[in-house]
């Protein structure tokens, strides 16, 4: 085999130089990267926070301020059940495809099972135990209620954070805007019709001041 390609003047020797140079490039960077592993960083909350070791992490969840020390590696998920105990969001799939672990963080609905307690710092959370107030529930609890709009109940506090966060946004939505509304939350079971229903009573409920 002839050493030198003659349509693109490129000899595989030369060829392969490059190559290992630029691998040895990636590996200087990607070990420069590793060096800085331990330096503080600034999370998107303007704290600061390290690792491996535990740290501490403090946001508002429910109204009221909690902090708590976490492993960096720890989602905000296990945050909220494990040493917080607001087992009302639920895990099942844990990989940010079914929606039942939804929250709503700074006004904006998000997974907690797909986001890392350390970037929740100094956020403002909502969870499906923050709505009702004592035991009168929220109007969209009772709407789910009264249509049924759920069995096992898995997914019912996730739909619910997604319709609260609907509601809080758009006060009337259409059936379109409802099902766009809730596109991010699976139903196992399938009420979807019930729960389409559920959320716009609900918007009609709050409307009128139920």
């Amino acid at each position: 085999m002839k050493e030198k390609d003659q349509s693109s003047g490129i000899s595989r020797r030369n060829f392969i130089k490059g190559f290992g140079g630029g691998v040895a490039g990636s590996v200087a960077i990607t070990s420069s990267m590793t060096g800085c592993a331990d330096d503080t960083e600034v999370g998107p909350h303007g704290s600061s926070v390290r690792g491996p070791d535990k740290v501490g992490v403090s946001f508002k969840i429910n109204g009221k301020k909690k902090t708590v020390q976490v492993d960096p590696r720890i989602t905000l998920l296990d945050a909220i059940r494990d040493q917080l105990d607001f087992t009302g969001t639920k895990r099942v799939c844990n990989k940010g495809q079914c929606g039942a672990c939804t929250v709503i963080l700074d006004g904006q609905t998000v997974l907690a099972c797909s986001m890392l307690a350390v970037d929740a710092n100094g956020a403002s959370i909502k969870t499906i135990e923050g709505l009702a107030k004592g035991d009168n529930l929220h109007p969209i609890q009772k709407s789910y209620i009264k249509h049924d709009a759920l069995q096992c109940g898995f997914c019912t506090p996730g739909f619910i954070m997604s319709s609260y966060a609907l509601l809080e946004e758009n006060p009337a939505p259409s059936l379109d805007e409802i099902k766009q509304g809730v596109s991010g939350n699976l139903c196992r079971c399938g009420t979807y019709p019930n729960v389409f229903k559920a959320v716009d009573d609900a918007a009609k409920s709050m409307k009128k001041g139920g």
